[in-house]
């Protein structure tokens, strides 16, 4: 179990920072053209796409430094619960603009969340 943990851990900051670096690096009309699935960030100010993109790299940095360094590994389970507020957020912007097949996708990211969240919180939590 530990080791899906750390594998999924890995998948999420890998595609989270990504993600994250895109936001921050691309304007807001750069990023929307990289695929149909990012014309969400019409609904949104370019500040506040900055700021997402920050909290992306961020709980990217989150899900794996503190385990690997053992410095406050509880920030882990922290940082998918907040990567879960970040696809719930997701969701909710797609199910308002009707985009049905991009939120399948912010739901299988954020079950993935919820499984390191709920596995180094629970049974796989460094404490132990």
């Amino acid at each position: 179990m530990n080791i899906a943990l750390w594998i999924v851990a890995g998948v999420l900051a890998v595609g989270f920072s990504a993600g994250g670096v895109a936001m921050l690096a691309m304007s807001k009309e750069r990023f929307r053209a990289i695929s149909p699935a990012q014309h969400y960030v019409d609904d949104f100010d370019p500040r506040f796409i900055k700021a997402l993109g920050a909290l992306k790299v961020l709980a990217s940095i989150g899900l794996i430094l503190p385990a690997a360094l053992d410095i406050a590994p509880v920030l882990v389970p922290l940082a998918a619960l907040g990567l879960m507020l970040i696809m719930a957020g997701a969701g909710t912007a797609r199910i308002m603009r009707r985009e049905w097949h991009s939120l399948l996708g912010d739901l299988a990211w954020f079950t993935l969340a919820a499984f390191v969240a709920w596995g180094r919180f629970g049974p796989e939590s460094f404490g132990s």
